[in-house]
């Protein structure tokens, strides 16, 4: 008999926003393994016999060995993932990994903080008459400014705190102005969530003290942001 493996998406870092269907999965499963930066409230959720594992310890092999051999000691198992397993999340060489190896498997589609990390901080990624388009792009991947620059526009960087300064200032060589407004959401979803505002020239410094998680937004949409944030607060 073999188990199955389902890749869940966790959502951005509020446990309230993982689906129902992987809350369902993740309550029915013999192990669970999770991400770092997932609530440890939705790892709780997880029945109380099952396998706990933290894979911060563990390589990718590693991650992908260990889910095919608990699925093959028939037992169902959960990957628990930040985010949405197909954006950023390796969801694809993990689902590769058990299509090689024979065992079924389920992917649960997660909110991505994409869109709902600057949401939570007032700024819609598209806005009718300011952006039509998203350009998405890892930080620690390679960067092609001449191309960012000029792409129309919101442009959204993941795990691009760490070179904001390179981001910055290489946008800015290639054409985009100086004073295109950015943020940086620290914690995005969580009740320490940090958000700083200021032009593209000055962003890298602003946002000097905010630790990872974090995610950077360029584009004529942070503008609104202040704008959303202050009907928040009277509506609230």
């Amino acid at each position: 008999m073999t188990g199955r493996v389902t890749l869940v998406g966790a959502g951005p870092g509020d446990p309230g926003l993982i689906t129902v269907r992987g809350l369902e999965a993740l309550r029915s499963c013999d192990a669970v393994v999770h991400d770092r930066l997932v609530a440890l409230e939705l790892v709780d959720e997880a029945p109380a016999d099952a396998i706990r594992v933290d894979r911060e310890a563990l390589s990718q092999e590693e991650i992908n060995r260990l889910r095919v051999r608990l699925a093959r000691q028939d037992l169902d198992v959960v990957r628990l993932k930040g985010g949405d397993p197909f954006l950023f999340g390796r969801g694809g060489e993990e689902a590769l990994a058990l299509v090689r190896a024979g065992v079924p498997f389920e992917v649960v589609p997660g909110v991505s903080s994409l869109a709902s990390v600057p949401a939570a901080a007032g700024i819609p990624v598209t806005h009718r008459g300011v952006s039509s388009q998203v350009t998405i792009v890892n930080g620690h991947g390679p960067l092609e400014f001449a191309a960012l620059a000029t792409v129309p526009g919101t442009v959204v960087a993941f795990m691009g705190l760490r070179r904001l300064e390179e981001l910055a200032s290489g946008l800015i060589e290639h054409g985009r102005p100086a004073d295109t407004p950015a943020a940086v959401i620290a914690s995005g979803t969580l009740p320490e969530q940090r958000v700083v505002v200021a032009p593209l020239a000055r962003i890298a410094d602003a946002a000097a003290e905010l630790e990872p998680p974090a995610l950077v937004v360029v584009g004529d949409v942070v503008a609104l942001g202040a704008a959303l944030g202050s009907l928040a607060a009277l509506a609230a």
